[in-house]
């Protein structure tokens, strides 16, 4: 019996969703294990104690919420996708106007439908997705878990459960940016907990308190190790104008200049601009 592909998409999709929900619940067991089990406790021991934990729950509240909101705007943002019956405009084609067919099409307006009357694609870098049987503009790549091709897709992050494309990659290079931060802090915080409890401290910790900070100090542990090296590499990939598509199909022999590449202060700026 023959594998059925689609199939297999789906199972991705939900896989997605399930994600999802292990990423909340990995916050609420963070929260519970820093904030409510331990240093929230701690508001009312006085002295240098209170301190401290004035100072973990300000700054961790406030990477909480620069998480929670560029993870919910890179779940919710639509990647970009290309516009249905799009063609290069005529009087474009030789040039870099086209919003679409532009060095990155970062400071245009992503989304517009133009439908002019096609001319000769031979110079333009357009290709065609034999998927959605259309033009596609340069950078855009089909994606068989969204089922349609994405501008300037970069990957599909199943943390996510949506492409990350022209439209939503600076919220996720936020996001990866602060959930690393957020993640250092607590296992630095966390980390106090157990040199208390190794060096014979009283810790007043309940079994079920004790079992969630560990959960929680693993995982963030875990976390910050893996975002933050993915961050660096999307940093480095910014910097010289690839997406992740782009660097891993690339022919690493060659010695050619990416002919995307404007400098890295223009292709962070370029960047910026989108999403």
């Amino acid at each position: 019996m023959a594998w059925n592909v689609f199939k297999f998409c789906t199972a991705l999709r939900a896989f997605g969703s399930i994600m999802i929900v292990f990423f909340l619940g990995l916050v609420g067991v963070t929260y519970y294990a820093a904030v409510v089990a331990y240093y929230g406790p701690h508001l009312f021991r006085g002295g240098f104690d209170t301190l401290i934990a004035v100072a973990f729950l300000f700054l961790f509240h406030l990477l909480l919420v620069m998480v929670l909101w560029t993870y919910a705007t890179v779940v919710l943002t639509d990647p970009g996708g290309v516009p249905l019956n799009w063609r290069p405009l005529r009087e474009e084609e030789k040039g870099d106007a086209d919003p679409l067919v532009g060095l990155g099409y970062g400071i245009a307006k992503i989304g517009t439908n133009q439908s002019a009357v096609p001319g000769d694609f031979k110079n333009l870098d357009i290709g065609f997705c034999l998927k959605c049987n259309r033009l596609k503009p340069p950078r855009a790549h089909h994606c068989s878990i969204c089922n349609r091709c994405i501008l300037k897709m970069d990957h599909h992050c199943g943390w996510v459960a949506n492409c990350v494309g022209a439209l939503n990659y600076k919220s996720f290079l936020l996001f990866l940016f602060y959930t690393s931060l957020a993640a250092i802090l607590v296992c630095l915080a966390l980390l106090r907990v157990f040199m208390e409890i190794f060096n014979d401290d009283e810790v007043d910790l309940t079994p079920g308190k004790l079992a969630a900070t560990f959960i929680a100090f693993v995982l963030n542990l875990a976390f910050a190790v893996s975002v933050l090296g993915f961050l660096i590499m999307h940093i480095t990939l910014v910097g010289a104008n690839w997406t992740t598509i782009e660097f891993q199909a690339k022919d690493k022999k060659t010695g050619l200049t990416w002919r995307y590449d404007l400098g890295w202060r223009k292709n962070y700026e370029q960047r910026r601009s989108c999403g």
